[in-house]
């Protein structure tokens, strides 16, 4: 079976080495937005042949295609996912790292209202919230769009 990102790159005309496609399915497999240290290590687990220059070139390739899109979450990695199809947007749990992916219409809606106040048309935007858990959180009860 062939992985989106394996698709996605055949459509954009990339060659698919047979590591390149473990890097692809590692990173469509991926439920977190990895750095290149955890892709290695994940596909390393795969085929244990694949070097870490090997990461770093496929992932710049995958970035340069539009892909992937790269985030900097203020951890001093770079950190990936599949270019998403639907706009969302991050919150960015600081103690335990996790990324948490949502849309809010209230905070899309206020942007375009911010923008045209100031007389512009919003074309884009990328919204990232760094936070820590509440204290007595009760964090099984919560509910997060994170895939």
């Amino acid at each position: 079976m062939i992985s989106r990102l394996e698709q996605l790159c055949l459509d954009k005309g990339l060659k698919m080495t047979e590591q390149r496609r473990v890097i692809a399915r590692v990173l469509s497999d991926s439920a977190d937005h990895p750095d290149v240290e955890q892709v290695y290590r994940r596909a390393t687990e795969v085929d244990p042949r694949i070097s870490i220059a090997t990461v770093y070139r496929t992932v710049r390739l995958f970035e340069e295609a539009n892909i992937l899109a790269r985030h900097d979450f203020g951890d001093g990695r770079s950190r990936y996912e599949e270019m998403p199809s639907d706009h969302h947007d991050h919150l960015i749990d600081l103690q335990s790292g996790r990324v948490i992916e949502f849309r809010n219409e209230q905070i899309e809606k206020l942007q375009e209202f911010i923008a045209g106040e100031l007389g512009y048309e919003l074309v884009g935007h990328r919204l990232e919230l760094y936070a820590v858990p509440r204290r007595g959180k009760n964090r099984s009860s919560e509910k997060s769009s994170e895939e």
